[in-house]
């Protein structure tokens, strides 16, 4: 019975680890389709930034809802729907005929995308025990990291060799699957809700909006410093309100009872920081590889291979470093480590040494998927039931926002360093190298959050050695 039930606690994981890869999949892989697109859409390579704009803002406006949704109609109706959604979006897309059905595709297969990724956690929080979730995160977020690191590259494959149309269709037989398996496998765990907090929800949406906009804007959408600056203000005071109505207000969509759990706000803190500099890399390593080395795109997305070895070369482990170290040790350690590996990279390949850039990147691999590993999970697995959907939604904003603030300090870095330099030069290698120094600073700053994570901390253990009692 009991491996049984463990069998069935790991598709219940390949579940959630396929709809992972689907949602970050999708957000690298459009990028590199965008030129074709607007060639046979018939329109300007400029206007395509709407597509990723679209997507992007329908997932930040959407995620406030997740957890409440969640709770409200059950994690297996919710991941199926968030499925559903996702790969209709996707075959409309790759239907489209317009720059505009192409845009509202985009819309539908953000609200799926939205609810992938933290509906798909929570459901992780429900199937297995808190000692076995740092175990269980590990195996279904792999999918996830490996996603945007292949989406270059098989987005350049797929263009070259077959259209722009199959980096939508490949997500149906994926997308069949995933709803199928969901259907016949997955629990409807749900709670009770409250009154859905329809205030708070348009303040969060109207926050992530404006701030997803003004960020996206530095870097293609071409509004003016004034309109960014307004953005940005509208968005932190949206924010700032939020925090006033949420204050004793029993049905806020984020109860501020989350903040009393401070390994919850350390994590949390920690999660900001920390993405802000993890979400540079996959922006500037392939743009360094091809501007600054002067690789083909399909020579630069192949030699992101080792990072993804590495990621999977820990998978089996990063538990027992964990439970040996304890989180504190564990997530500075890995922060400082990481941003020594920033800065070996572009040292390695400067100095003419090729043939050690596939070992850099594989221990970057290995120390990014210890790092995500114990933020993911040190920052939930300690919330009570009653707050894992709205603890677990609050994350996702934050992770989004600061992938999104990442990417954004990465491209205002390269300007202000020259990135117009040419293609291989002594110019554009100064720019990387000014660039790579401030990226390994703001990687290395989130040690200093992670040092106050308290020593003592509850083991976590392997899958299928213990039993859910949900």
């Amino acid at each position: 019975m009991k491996n049984a039930q463990s069998a069935s606690v790991r598709w219940q994981l390949w579940i959630v680890a396929i709809g992972f890869f689907m949602q970050t999949l999708d957000t690298t892989i459009v990028n590199t389709a965008l030129p074709t697109m607007a060639r046979d859409l018939g329109v300007d390579p400029l206007q395509m930034h709407s597509v990723v704009v679209s997507y992007v803002l329908t997932v930040a406006v959407t995620l406030p809802l997740s957890g409440w949704l969640a709770d409200r109609f059950g994690v297996r109706n919710i991941f199926f729907a968030a499925i559903v959604l996702f790969s209709l979006g996707s075959l409309f897309c790759a239907l489209a005929g317009t720059l505009n059905q192409l845009v509202l595709a985009r819309v539908l297969q953000g609200f799926g995308g939205a609810m992938l990724v933290p509906v798909g956690r929570l459901t992780v929080m429900k199937i297995v025990p808190r000692e076995q979730y740092m175990a269980a995160m590990t195996f279904v977020t792999l999918p996830g990291q490996i996603g945007p690191l292949v989406g270059p590259a098989l987005g350049g494959v797929l263009v070259e060799y077959a259209s722009w149309h199959w980096i939508f269709l490949i997500n149906l037989p994926v997308g069949i699957l995933g709803a199928l398996a969901t259907i016949m496998l997955m629990p409807n765990y749900s709670m009770q809700t409250r009154r859905f907090d329809f205030s708070g929800f348009l303040l969060l949406a109207a926050g992530m909006a404006t701030l997803t906009l003004a960020l996206d804007g530095q870097h293609g959408s071409g509004n003016s410093p004034l309109a960014l600056g307004l953005l940005i203000l509208a968005g932190v005071f949206s924010l700032l309100f939020y925090l006033m109505h949420a204050r004793a207000n029993d049905n806020a969509l984020f109860s501020l009872k989350l903040f009393d759990n401070r390994t919850y706000s350390i994590g949390l803190l920690g999660s900001l920081t920390g993405r802000i500099g993890s979400g540079m890399l996959p922006f500037l390593t392939p743009l360094f590889l091809q501007l600054g080395m002067g690789y083909s795109p399909f020579h630069a997305g192949l030699m992101m291979i080792p990072m993804v070895l590495g990621n999977m070369g820990m998978k089996r482990i990063v538990v027992q470093i964990v439970n040996r170290f304890g989180y504190r040790n564990v997530l500075v350690g890995s922060t400082l480590a990481l941003a020594g590996v920033v800065l070996l990279f572009p040292l390695v390949a400067l100095m003419g040494w090729i043939w050690a850039l596939p070992i850099v990147l594989f221990f970057q691999g290995m120390v990014n998927a210890i790092r995500f590993s114990s933020m993911n999970t040190l920052t939930l697995k300690e919330l009570p039931d009653n707050l894992a959907s709205s603890g677990n939604s609050l994350l996702s904003m934050i992770m989004q926002l600061a992938m999104s603030i990442g990417v954004t300090i990465a491209g205002l870095l390269l300007g202000a360093f020259g990135h117009h330099a040419a293609i291989d030069s002594e110019m554009a290698h100064e720019t990387f190298i000014y660039t790579w120094i401030c990226v390994a600073l703001v990687i290395a700053l989130p040690a200093l959050v992670f040092w106050r994570v308290p020593k003592a901390s509850s083991k976590n253990a392997a899958l299928g050695r213990g039993r859910s009692s949900r």
